[in-house]
């Protein structure tokens, strides 16, 4: 996509990007994190970067049959793989305050605006903005802000309720925008919410925001059948949430809120804490980390039964049908995921239901997957066959 056609497609995240990126992080580590913790945290990863990253990279990438190696090692690139290595080490031993400032606006902000001036963008093409409530914040991301919408995209980041931010996803954003654009959309818009972290503030203060944002969403798009809610991991587990909450609603009390019309979500963390939650070879989540995550975000409630907490929890199939947006839901993950046999099971619960419910599973693939391919593949279909998957669904539906 060129400058001046409505829409935008930077290039693949390359080594160069990497260096940048890395002289955007460190004074904001220092500021935020501290000298000391930033020193010891590289110090710890130092034994992971000099031994265990390199040997098991060659090992596992060029001396193991290939008959024996997971899929998605054989269908990554040499810096996919690499990447992903580093970010299953960085997920399962260092802070979460450390990821906070990795994905924070203080990092991310000018890392987009450096990649913009790399592919010859003086400006953004496509205008965003934040916007700033009393009760929640995000940024409106549209294709004429002067024009009335014909979708909106209401949308919740990743991140283990612990870190990430609108900044963050920003690029990827801009992207699906883009695309929605080339789908047939006149004036797409995306709102993406900025909750609260945790340990600032606990459940049900996501849920709260993630309620008025919504509220907010509906007067601007004036039609609950052109809105789509959908997030990824922890965002898609508080758009549940967020369903769920809906359909607990009274149709009487004065609060109530019409269903969107379509729900599509990018691996959704469904169960908060679960048996069934494995680490996998490949996949970067850590089970351990994942859980401590999950505790933290439910507060003094039980996440191990409270649906409104845990959508997983809930076996209630009239509450999923009075939960279920209009058009439905539809989930993509990847079979090798460690979310895999839980969003597995509510598909099967749903479907068992008699709900509208359609899924992808990528084979081979791991968590959230069609966001952080936009950023890691080199091919231009990898990196967007996620995001033309959504698109489809969304177009078919949402007319």
């Amino acid at each position: 996509m060129e400058p001046g056609d409505g829409g935008i497609l930077l290039g693949p995240v390359s080594y160069l990007d990497c260096i940048v990126f890395c002289l955007f992080l460190t004074p904001q580590l220092l500021w935020e994190v501290g000298l000391i913790e930033t020193v010891h945290c590289v110090l710890r990863a130092l034994p992971f970067l000099l031994l265990q990253l390199p040997i098991g990279f060659i090992h596992d990438r060029y001396f193991t049959p290939s008959e024996k190696q997971p899929l998605f090692i054989k269908r990554s690139s040499p810096f996919e793989d690499f990447v992903i290595r580093c970010v299953r080490y960085a997920f399962g031993n260092f802070p979460a305050k450390i990821g906070r400032v990795f994905f924070s606006k203080q990092v991310a902000g000018p890392f987009l605006e450096f990649r913009l001036y790399r592919h010859g963008y003086l400006k953004c093409p496509i205008h965003w903005k934040e916007y700033h409530d009393r009760s929640f914040k995000g940024i409106w991301i549209t294709k004429d802000p002067k024009k009335k919408p014909d979708l909106v995209v209401y949308y919740a980041h990743g991140g283990g309720f612990s870190m990430g931010s609108t900044y963050f996803y920003l690029e990827f954003l801009l992207t699906w925008l883009s695309i929605l654009i080339k789908s047939g959309y006149q004036n797409p818009a995306i709102f993406a919410l900025e909750y609260t972290l945790v340990p600032d503030a606990a459940y049900p203060k996501q849920l709260e925001e993630a309620t008025k944002a919504y509220e907010h969403v509906l007067e601007i798009a004036q039609d609950p059948s052109i809105v789509c809610v959908s997030g990824d991991s922890a965002g898609a587990t508080l758009i549940l949430c967020l369903l769920l909450h809906l359909g607990e609603m009274n149709p009487g009390y004065r609060h109530h809120l019409p269903r969107p019309a379509l729900a599509v979500l990018i691996s959704p963390w469904v169960t908060l804490i679960s048996t069934r939650h494995k680490n996998m070879a490949n996949d970067y989540i850590d089970v351990k980390q994942l859980h401590h995550y999950a505790t933290q975000f439910a507060g003094d409630r039980m996440a191990e039964t409270d649906p409104l907490v845990s959508p997983g929890c809930c076996n209630d199939i009239a509450w999923w049908k009075r939960s279920c947006p209009s058009k439905g839901i539809f989930i993509t993950y990847g079979d090798a995921e460690v979310f895999a046999p839980e969003i597995e099971g509510l598909i099967k619960l749903l479907q068992e239901a008699d709900v509208l419910i359609d899924s992808k599973a990528e084979p081979g693939g791991i968590h959230a997957w069609p966001v952080a391919s936009l950023f890691l593949s080199s091919s231009l279909n990898d990196r967007l066959d996620g995001l033309r998957t959504i698109t489809k669904e969304i177009r078919q539906r949402v007319p």
